[in-house]
């Protein structure tokens, strides 16, 4: 099945979504964005990963500016809001996403790939935050995930300066996981994604979700809410097939 501005492929228990507006570098609009969001809020029966990526050369190289549409404030504080509950779907839906990036991750495209809980990038990639060059603001979430992986100080100068960064800078600063070659970062992407598959899919949810809230807590909280997801995790039906798959030297056959 296939919307306009989003191709989608199943193959197993892995949907493979991509981003197709060839010709704006799949610069992200309300479409694209409704597209995204009408996925994640019923993916297909069956689906346990999500690989993410681009066509022609990009990734996602941000808002559509060529569709920018005048708003007021309540207007622009609405239209962000819209965009941080897709992204916070994409990131807590409960399947595991992997971004295979190249070309453009830029902007929107950026806050997009940091929704994902895997990004594999090729050389050809431009991590990239502009707003600050054109009188704007970021507004898709990349003040929270962006700056929690880089850093408040590192993003500051990032935003100020309009620096770029490729693939081998982004993996040692956290941008990405992977730095690989061209070509690379789709197959990576689909092997990594079997292999995540392959997880129980119980606990597969609570490292989603409990992880990134975890680092949001206080030590105590953290520690607590950890062993409400260790509970949970260990006492189910797949920690007792992976138990058993463990001591009969075989791999688990999880639901």
């Amino acid at each position: 099945m296939s919307e306009d501005a989003l191709r989608i492929e199943v193959e197993g228990p892995i949907a493979i979504l991509t981003m197709y507006r060839p010709d704006k570098r799949n610069a992200m609009n309300d479409s694209l964005l409704a597209a995204l969001d009408g996925f994640f809020s019923a993916p297909p029966e069956g689906v346990k990963v999500v690989v993410l990526t681009g066509t022609a050369g990009h990734y996602c190289s941000g808002l559509d500016l060529s569709e920018h549409v005048a708003r007021d404030a309540e207007g622009t504080l609405k239209h962000s809001r819209g965009w941080h509950a897709v992204m916070e779907k994409i990131q807590y839906s409960g399947l595991p996403v992997v971004s295979a990036l190249f070309g453009a991750v830029i902007g929107g495209g950026l806050e997009l790939a940091t929704s994902t809980h895997v990004r594999i990038a090729e050389p050809s990639t431009i991590f990239q935050l502009p707003e600050g060059r054109r009188g704007i603001f970021v507004g898709g979430g990349a003040t929270v995930r962006v700056g929690r992986i880089l850093g408040p100080d590192r993003m500051v100068e990032m935003m100020l300066t309009g620096r770029k960064y490729g693939s081998e800078e982004g993996q040692r600063l956290g941008l990405c996981h992977y730095a690989v070659g061209e070509g690379e970062a789709l197959p990576m992407a689909m092997e990594l994604a079997g292999k995540i598959a392959r997880n129980a899919s119980l606990s597969n949810y609570v490292m989603i979700h409990a992880i990134s809230r975890i680092s949001d807590m206080s030590r105590g909280d953290g520690l607590f809410t950890e062993s409400l997801a260790a509970a949970i995790a260990q006492t189910s039906a797949d920690a007792e097939e992976g138990l058993k798959a463990f001591l009969e030297k075989r791999a688990p056959e999880f639901r």
